[in-house]
């Protein structure tokens, strides 16, 4: 029900534009958050928008770099990766909250997971 894509390999510096895809429910008034684990390490908070799409939410280590939003149709979220480090390495999973939890980082707030993109950033 959701799905990830545009990720890729990437040099220091570079962008990517990645894109979650939702069908099968009605997902433009659900909360949508980005996640991302590293080799080794456990999942972490990228950012998030909320249902109406009103209010953004991001990791201090993202903010400024990434943007994250919704497209015209509502049921696809994008996160634009802009200034990438090699720190960015990961897969990154898409999630969506349908019931309005507010609790943007804690990734067990999010019902619904896409199969994850995986990111590579080389220095």
């Amino acid at each position: 029900q959701l799905q990830a894509s545009g990720g890729g390999l990437v040099q220091a510096g570079g962008s990517l534009r990645l894109s979650c895809a939702a069908s099968g429910r009605t997902f433009s008034t659900y909360a949508m958050g980005w996640f991302r684990q590293a080799p080794g390490k456990e999942r972490e908070f990228v950012a998030a928008i909320s249902g109406t799409g009103g209010s953004t939410y991001y990791a201090d280590s993202v903010k400024g770099r990434f943007t994250i939003s919704r497209g015209n149709a509502k049921n696809t979220v994008y996160l634009q990766m802009n200034s990438l480090k090699p720190e960015d390495t990961a897969v990154y999973y898409c999630a969506a909250d349908p019931y309005g939890r507010r609790r943007y980082e804690d990734d067990k707030a999010y019902e619904y997971w896409g199969q994850g993109t995986q990111v590579t950033v080389s220095s």
